[in-house]
């Protein structure tokens, strides 16, 4: 098997540009979906790096009022809106230089359940928040993306995947653009919101084994501090139509929810319900046809835009250079973490101490 830091002659290992994000300072920043767990995180990020303001772009004012009261700082500012009405994005667009798109259906039941719905958040609304912000004369777009948009079988997936060709295409046709557009894609996010480790630490605390779907299902595992790396980096480093993807461990769903039972120091049998409809037994980060092109910049890897343009004889008539022995980048072909590995990387998430230590306190008693 081809480890995937060996995939191509072009990839430079070792040569990862600065990761250090650019200067935010004195900037204005949107971050649609913003009361989430990724907007969350960004703007505690961003508050840290004297912005002059952020914008919080979303539907719910309960979350809204939430976060207000838990930042506490007067360079936030609460937009009520939806990303499916033009209108509300452009009020919420003026005047800014930076824009991290996080809004999005994102569980897959609901997504199969009602796809059209997804199709106005994900893609007409992306498409929205594009627009929007090159009209305003916006310095970056980066739109997030998910390992699901990867060859995807399900409705999330598929609008995942729609909105990244609704961004590159935008870059393409929009070479002289002051906007850059571009896209960061990652997989599970541990402990964010609707993700299966809370599910485990509820289910364990009421005296019950976790479920499972499949043992043998795996996924990668990335914490929320990762991922606003990853999105920060994008900002930092894209050009017009890049994608982007952190490199990542992954792990069975056994194997997490073993190391999730055994930080709390308990003894529990899993209960496996077996695969759920639209539900993968593995995620690409990368299929092989974005291997083929992708830089390795260490940490991450580049997936630069496709430019050719409306020119049909660049697609139909001239082909590309294709290598047999390069595989996708998925979560079994990963670096695979064992129990212990996964203990060692849920003990770095804060939430996760938090719950650990309220279950040695409760232990002792």
């Amino acid at each position: 098997m081809l480890v995937p830091s060996q995939v191509s002659s072009r990839q430079q290992p070792g040569s990862e540009l600065a990761s250090a994000p650019s200067d935010v300072s004195g900037a204005t920043v949107l971050i649609t979906g913003g009361t989430g767990s990724f907007g969350s995180t960004m703007a505690r990020r961003l508050l840290q790096r004297n912005v002059a303001q952020i914008r919080i772009l979303s539907r719910d004012e309960a979350k809204q009022d939430d976060m207000r009261r838990a930042l506490a700082d007067g360079r936030c500012r609460f937009f009520v809106g939806d990303v499916r009405d033009y209108a509300s994005v452009v009020d919420s667009m003026r005047g800014v230089d930076l824009v991290f798109h996080a809004a999005a259906l994102k569980q897959v039941p609901s997504c199969e359940f009602f796809p059209a719905q997804a199709v106005q958040t994900n893609v007409t609304g992306s498409a929205h928040v594009i627009e929007a912000a090159a009209a305003a004369g916006v310095r970056s777009v980066v739109c997030l993306s998910t390992d699901k948009a990867v060859y995807p079988i399900n409705a999330m997936g598929m609008t995942k995947a729609l909105m990244e060709k609704t961004a590159q295409a935008y870059a393409r046709n929009n070479p002289s653009s002051p906007t850059t557009v571009s896209i960061v894609r990652y997989g599970n996010v541990m402990y964010s919101r609707g993700s299966v480790i809370p599910l485990f630490v509820e289910q364990i605390a009421a005296g019950q084994g976790p479920t499972i779907t499949d043992p043998n299902m795996t996924r990668f595992l990335m914490s929320l501090a990762d991922s606003v790396d990853l999105v920060e980096y994008a900002f930092a480093q894209a050009a017009p139509g890049d994608v982007f993807v952190r490199k990542a461990p992954a792990a069975t769903v056994h194997d997490l929810a073993r190391a999730v039972i055994g930080l709390q120091g308990r003894d529990l049998t899993l209960r496996t319900i077996g695969t759920r409809h639209g539900e993968k037994l593995f995620e690409t980060l990368l299929s092989r046809e974005e291997m083929t092109k992708a830089e390795d910049r260490g940490h991450y890897y580049r997936v630069p835009l496709d430019t050719r343009s409306l020119d049909y004889a660049a697609y139909y008539e001239v082909g590309g250079k294709e290598q047999a022995d390069i595989e996708d980048y998925t979560s079994h072909n990963a670096e695979r973490l064992d129990v212990a590995g996964v203990k060692q990387l849920l003990r770095t998430l804060p939430q996760f101490a938090r719950v650990a230590a309220e279950a040695v306190a409760c232990a002792s008693v």
